[in-house]
């Protein structure tokens, strides 16, 4: 079974005024100055994924400039021999709005038709930066896998602030803090169990695989003074006899949000955040690898791969290595590069489309192979 994305409108998107491209199912690469709106074609495929997209950004964020009016993407997926019409768009001042098939959907509902992975260049300092963005990896790789963890993050997060904007008030009246904390005792034990359940596959997936990138160990960490309860019940007791330390701290203490993902490199011991530059980067291309094909494993087709300037960091032998198994997976792979001599390892086995700047508005135009 393929997974692809076969036709995919803009409008109004980033810099894009209007654009269309038309697909085959082959990887893409997309080439092109910087600058020219490459980046805002792989963010607009990313919202086709339930979450807030490859960079995070508002509803309003996502609006060409100067006219903000809006914007709206259409595209047609193709997913496990069915054909869907996804539509994604926001008006001003308003939230994202999905449908399927011409119907209203949640975001979490596109999980049943895609299932994405990507890698972006602020990935790069993954390793040696704070723990909040290990997280946010982490729990996007749960979800490729679990849809519904988006879910239990935001009901954990809102509930946390609840409790948290208490512990400021400084209330100690314990019946304003039950129901909050239940709430985040059962949201909490469901992000730990999920997270647990992604890694194990990750391990799986590159136990015996044939890659070119290093394999890392992965752990799920937390902090010596603050574990995380397994289960509801024993989050529920550790919230419930932390509120004292938590009012003197101002914020919530034990949780999965105080959680960290430790990794390193297998073969030599070494923990990621003291390999090099070119290490890490491999590390994670080994994880984004491992993450597809436990993905096309489970979901029964690999999933749609986007990777920003991902070629521009590699050698010319792992380059190949890379787009070797890329079209091994069989996944529809969206790439960018500022220059089509990036992707000749790739040939005629990938679509190229040239992103070009006209006026201030992005422009796009499907290319021969290099």
């Amino acid at each position: 079974m393929r997974l692809s994305i076969t036709s995919m409108t803009l409008s109004h998107f980033r810099s894009h005024r209007r654009a269309r491209l038309s697909l085959d199912g082959r990887p893409v690469a997309l080439f092109g100055p910087n600058g020219a709106g490459k980046t805002n074609v792989l963010e607009a495929v990313s919202l086709l994924s339930p979450g807030r997209g490859l960079r995070r950004a508002a509803a309003d964020e996502m609006a060409r400039r100067p006219e903000a009016i809006g914007w709206k993407l259409v595209a047609e997926v193709e997913s496990h021999g069915q054909s869907h019409e996804i539509e994604s768009w926001a008006e001003p001042g308003g939230a994202r709005q999905v449908t399927i098939d011409g119907k209203p959907a949640a975001q979490v509902a596109l999980g049943r038709i895609v299932r994405m992975v990507w890698l972006v260049p602020s990935m790069d300092r993954l390793w040696i930066e704070g723990a909040d963005g290990r997280r946010r990896f982490l729990d996007r790789m749960t979800m490729s896998f679990f849809p519904e963890h988006g879910d239990e993050t935001l009901a954990y997060e809102k509930a946390m602030r609840e409790r948290n904007r208490l512990l400021k008030d400084m209330v100690r009246d314990g019946a304003w803090y039950r129901a909050v904390e239940a709430q985040m005792a059962s949201s909490g034990a469901a992000i730990h169990a999920a997270r647990g359940r992604a890694l194990a596959r990750l391990a799986a997936a590159q136990a015996g695989a044939e890659t070119a990138f290093p394999a890392p160990d992965l752990t799920l960490e937390a902090p010596a003074e603050a574990p995380m309860p397994k289960t509801a019940e024993d989050l529920a007791d550790a919230l419930a006899h932390g509120r004292g330390r938590d009012m003197a701290a101002g914020r919530t203490l034990t949780g999965p949000h105080r959680a960290d993902l430790g990794a390193v490199w297998a073969a030599k011991g070494i923990e990621a955040r003291q390999c090099s530059t070119g290490e890490q980067k491999a590390l994670l291309i080994s994880l984004m690898l491992a993450n597809a094909r436990a993905l096309a494993e489970d979901f029964g087709a690999p999933p749609i791969l986007l990777l920003d300037e991902v070629a521009a960091h590699l050698d010319a032998a792992r380059r190949a290595a890379l787009y070797d198994e890329i079209a091994g997976l069989g996944a529809q792979a969206w790439m960018t590069g500022t220059g089509p001599e990036l992707f000749e390892a790739l040939g005629d086995r990938a679509q190229y489309v040239e992103v070009t700047d006209e006026a201030g508005a992005s422009r796009i135009e499907m290319k021969d192979a290099p």
